[in-house]
């Protein structure tokens, strides 16, 4: 079995202190960088839990050298963070732990920090982030105060907001609020200059900055064939494959030294050495040539969140959302989070159908086939 194989030929180096796939006279640094002000020196390569179901990938990834691990207490209904407890026990001292809450009060926001507490099997967090906040409107003075609460309380070391679309201007909010420790925002090859000059100014003020959604929804891993729920793999292949597309866009998203870290979804073995040979290597031109036309073949498919579209249609499908939700499925090769997630959504929201419409009121200026995507999320996952 392929996937045995390579966990084989992983475990094999895990005697060896270079880093995984190199030999002790290749062995390449893993650089750091300071998370803003908060003075946490970060593995510029961090690890996003929330696809990962094998405990044994973050535990070799925390030997490898990465110390920042991500996680949410919506991930996996809860079981997330009882698997990334369980994997980094005994090693909580070396590692930057970070979880978030979806919560919309202070008190659920509270409740949510307690359970995450109890299932990583710690007494703090390094950063607690508020989740998925896209609008100014959602980070409340009320969440706010959560955070304050819970610093005092010594059950947070750093207060956080995490935004999928929208980045720029929200970036731009919580320096002006100044009671943000830490930026946890979608950045990637697809998006315009607008938001790296955000990301820069935002650092420039002091805030730790993680980028995630590097990946750019993943597309490149479907160069592995993943038969994926009636997608002729075969077909996707040909479009999307792009041999070394995804350790370039790790490092397109670290050229930039206002990133301080960018957290990547790992589920495998491989994925952990390639990731962490890509963390280690300089951005290149060809590089930029590879990106290039991977930008070319995804522009149909995949949406960068930039906001412009202001992420609802006029009939109420929660365009960013969806397509958001749509690349766990397509991208990752995820279905079950991809199902859970849309189901997450509001009822009437998950009832439009866009194939009752003729033509579709969003139209994105960076080429999406907004209907065509919504129409393929709603067959899928509906």
């Amino acid at each position: 079995m392929e996937f045995q194989s390579s966990r084989r030929r992983f475990l094999a180096g895990l005697g060896a202190p270079a880093i995984a796939g190199f030999g002790a006279q290749q062995q390449p640094t893993m650089p750091m960088r300071t998370l803003g002000k908060t003075g946490l020196k970060v593995a510029v390569l961090g690890f996003g839990c929330m696809t990962t179901s094998d405990p044994a990938v973050i535990t070799r990834a925390a030997d490898a050298g990465i110390n920042h691990f991500d996680t949410a207490r919506s991930y996996q209904n809860g079981n997330n963070e009882r698997m990334v407890g369980a994997a980094l026990k005994g090693k909580r001292k070396q590692v930057i732990l970070s979880s978030k809450s979806g919560a919309t009060t202070k008190k659920e926001a509270l409740a949510h920090l307690d359970t995450s507490l109890k299932e990583l099997q710690t007494d703090y967090l390094d950063i607690w982030y508020l989740h998925n906040k896209n609008t100014p409107e959602e980070v409340t003075d009320e969440l706010l105060e959560a955070q304050d609460e819970a610093k005092k309380a010594g059950k947070i070391r750093w207060a956080g907001v995490s935004t999928h679309f929208n980045m720029d201007k929200m970036l731009e909010h919580l320096v002006k609020r100044g009671r943000t420790d830490v930026v946890l925002t979608t950045y990637n090859f697809t998006m315009k200059p607008e938001i790296g000059r955000a990301i820069e100014m935002a650092r420039k003020a002091g805030m730790g900055i993680v980028a995630m959604k590097v990946l750019a929804g993943g597309f490149a891993r479907i160069r592995r064939g993943d038969r994926l729920y009636g997608v002729n793999p075969d077909a996707l292949t040909n479009t999307l494959k792009q041999e070394g597309a995804m350790s370039a866009a790790i490092r397109w998203a670290l050229k930039n030294q206002s990133v301080d870290t960018a957290i990547v979804c790992m589920t495998d073995f491989d994925q952990l050495e390639e990731n962490l040979r890509a963390a280690a290597q300089p951005y290149t031109s060809a590089d930029e040539k590879l990106l290039a036309a991977q930008l070319a073949s995804i522009r149909p498919l995949y949406c960068s969140m930039c906001g412009e579209c202001g992420g609802v249609c006029a009939k109420g499908a929660p365009v960013s959302d969806t397509l958001r939700i749509l690349t766990y499925a397509e991208g990752y090769g995820n279905f079950a989070l991809a199902r859970e997630r849309f189901l997450e959504l509001p009822e009437d929201a998950r009832a439009v159908r866009c194939r009752d419409c003729a033509s579709c009121t969003v139209q994105c200026p960076n080429g999406v086939d907004v209907r065509g995507r919504l129409i393929r999320a709603q067959e899928l996952l509906a």
